[in-house]
């Protein structure tokens, strides 16, 4: 068995965030190639963005700090402090309002 702090993991990669010349930071805590789920801590400073992508898999974000915007076409989503986002499959993007991070859980395809 393995625990981990998502809070301390957040604080340190949106540390990590606001000094990075890309204003974002990640670290995944579960999965990886060898695995079908993952899970990511991904950090953004405020107006910073994941540029629109195509899901590897069924995904949420829950937002673990800040405030988020999850757009996909004409449609978007906003997210709080302790709220889950599913994501559509769709290309989509996220965007960071205020410094934020969120927690990206991905089922990647077979």
């Amino acid at each position: 068995m393995q625990k981990t702090s998502l809070t301390a993991l957040a604080r340190v990669q949106l540390d990590a965030a606001r000094s990075a010349s890309s204003g974002r930071s990640a670290k995944t805590v579960y999965g990886g190639h060898e695995h079908l789920l993952r899970q990511t801590v991904i950090a953004l400073r405020a107006d910073e963005m994941l540029d629109e992508h195509e899901n590897p898999g069924e995904a949420t974000v829950q937002v673990l700090h800040g405030r988020v915007v999850l757009t996909a076409g004409d449609d978007s989503w906003s997210g709080w402090t302790g709220d889950l986002i599913i994501v559509p499959d769709a290309p989509h993007s996220l965007t960071a309002l205020e410094d934020s991070t969120v927690l990206l859980t991905v089922v990647k395809h077979r």
